[in-house]
């Protein structure tokens, strides 16, 4: 046949048609700088391929896996291959001797040894900045090399390299913005620079010193988001850590912060109740002027968000990390959190989060990020149908009105999320029943009164309205919904507890006035009520009343050089 292929199909694309990655999310400036050639000396520079190589030959790890962030998949490639000669320089001492076959002190010959397997995570399971441990295990790594900025909350199962790339700065011209914005010599100011400039931190505070200004103070990096400034550690403009008690009793609403490069808007948020102001110096071509930023907005529209989930019924846990140590603890303390408000939580794990996939749960009222300090604050404008918090601001949209009190303070992550209620109250017990005793026989009274009176939680329950539109909510706390019929579903007057495993129970409706709730194993399930009620499209066959059946016929059969189509035996 003239269409036969003589040879198979090429299904990768050769090496001299290989272009450089330019991912269309980064700025314009930061692309241009992917596509401009860099010098084989510049990029060992940047991407520390030494002192990586020493790290991996220390740790004597075979299995390495590269994460980058989109920005530098360009230079991938490269990294690999460099670090692989790099390795090998460093063993190949060790591998002459033993393909000589030379003896060592114990007369046993030295076998050399494999080299190392290298593997690039080009996508990651979840935000740049955490290490995707969940991506290395795919290839059974010993050790992961992280490139770029990283949000350094602690891991969990693998051993980390942080490669935070270096990258150029005009110190002269630094020097001279910080002149322009601190005019006065004695001004307490803390010079903090981004991860990926951090290496010019100390030249700067030394040159400002210089110049006179006593008052300075600088920073470190360290593995402690919830520090004052989070991951560093304060220091004097020598790089030296500051000593007790000058450093318990450093009150940083006395100092404005000198922040090289633009910060992420999480740790914006979380300085802007902490110092006395915050001046940016952009690194960027493409990013906003320098000058002292203003985060009173930001704020006011983050509490405006979070307003939304004080009146929600139900609120989705959106898992945004499998990594950090102690992620599963987080969950456990938001979700009864969420249940000891009167809440029902769903708990879902969807990767990388996006407008349209959140779309898709049209019953969950509110979610909440699950992740660290950086990827758990979703912006404003991302275009969500529901809005999308954090773990603290969780915590102040489900105190009640009278207690809840918006200090501006802010935090993204689940490191400050808060013990459950019954674990803050665990602890020994009074003797005698005490307080804990007439508590029980408070409820007790309470329920036999609800028994009695026909009055249920939720009518007992204050009213609750939307601050923002003054409209009363009444489906806010869906699982304090309790009435007559479900007490009796319950196990009526014997106050004994619910058989969750007899089937016709499990599927049981809970009455209440001009409603029905749906019930899953003695539990109030608005997902399931949401399903029933409101859900238009109920299945195949949904849009008619009644449909004729069509006559049965026999169809084709066979494979695709042939068929038969019934009885026939003919040919297609």
């Amino acid at each position: 046949m003239a269409n036969e292929l003589s040879a198979p199909p090429i299904l990768s694309t050769p090496a001299i048609y290989l272009v450089e990655h330019i991912d269309p999310a980064v700025l314009a400036a930061e692309n241009e700088a992917q596509a401009q050639k860099r010098s084989d000396d510049e990029l060992h520079s940047i991407y520390e391929i030494a002192q990586t190589a020493r790290e991996v030959q220390h740790g004597r790890w075979k299995r390495i896996a590269l994460q980058f962030p989109d920005s530098m998949l360009g230079d991938a490639p490269w990294v690999v291959q460099a670090l692989t000669s790099e390795l090998e320089s460093l063993s190949e001492p060790a591998s002459s001797v033993g393909t000589e076959g030379a003896s060592g002190a114990d007369g046993e010959t030295q076998v050399p040894t494999q080299p190392a397997r290298i593997y690039i995570l080009a996508d990651t399971s979840y935000s740049s900045c955490c290490v995707d441990e969940i991506a290395a295990e795919h290839i059974n790594a010993d050790v992961v090399v992280h490139y770029g900025r990283s949000c350094l909350s602690p891991t969990s199962r693998l051993p980390v390299i942080y490669v935070f790339t270096q990258h150029a700065l005009d110190t002269d011209a630094a020097l001279a913005e910080f002149e322009r914005e601190f005019p006065d010599k004695d001004s307490k100011v803390v010079l903090v620079a981004d991860v990926t400039y951090q290496d010019h931190a100390q030249g700067l505070a030394g040159g400002l010193h210089g110049r006179g200004y006593g008052a300075l103070l600088s920073t470190a990096i360290v593995h402690d988001p919830m520090g004052q400034i989070p991951n560093r550690k304060i220091t004097d403009w020598q790089g030296i850590e500051l000593a007790e008690p000058l450093s318990s009793e450093l009150d940083l609403k006395e100092y404005s912060v000198f922040h090289i490069s633009s910060p992420p808007t999480a740790l914006l948020l979380a300085l802007s109740s902490r110092v006395k102001s915050l001046y940016i110096l952009p690194t960027s071509a493409a990013a906003s002027s320098a000058g002292t930023t203003n985060t009173q907005r930001l704020l006011s529209r983050r509490y405006g968000r979070l307003m939304s989930l004080a009146t929600a019924g139900v609120i989705g846990i959106l898992v945004n990390t499998l990594s950090i140590s102690n992620y599963l603890a987080s969950i456990d303390n938001i979700r009864k959190q969420i249940a000891a408000a009167g809440k029902k939580s769903y708990t879902l794990v969807v990767g990388k989060l996006n407008p349209a996939k959140l779309a898709n749960f049209a019953e969950i009222d509110g979610w909440v990020v699950i992740g660290c300090w950086e990827s758990s604050l979703v912006e404003d404008d991302a275009g969500f149908y529901r809005p999308v918090i954090t773990p603290f601001e969780l915590d102040v949209a489900l105190a009640n009105d009278e207690t809840r009190v918006w200090t501006g303070e802010w935090w993204g992550g689940i490191e400050a999320v808060k013990p459950a209620p019954d674990q803050e109250s665990e602890g020994p017990k009074p003797h005698g029943g005490g307080i804990e005793a007439q508590e029980d026989g408070g409820a007790d009274k309470e329920a036999e009164e609800r028994e009695d009176g026909g009055i249920d939680d939720e009518e007992s329950e204050p009213p609750q309205f939307d601050l923002r539109t003054g409209k009363l909510i009444s489906h806010s706390r869906p699982m304090r919904a309790r009435t007559a019929g479900t007490e009796a579903a319950r196990g009526g007057d014997s106050g004994e507890a619910p058989r969750t495993t007899d089937a016709s129970f499990a599927s049981a409706l809970a009455l209440r006035p001009k409603a029905e709730l749906a019930m899953v194993n003695g539990v109030v399930s608005p997902g399931a009520e949401f399903l029933r009620s409101q859900r238009t499209w109920q299945g195949l066959g949904s849009d008619f009343s009644a449909e004729d059946s069509a006559v049965i016929e026999e169809g084709r059969s066979g494979v695709a050089r042939g068929y038969t189509v019934g009885e026939d035996e003919r040919r297609a």
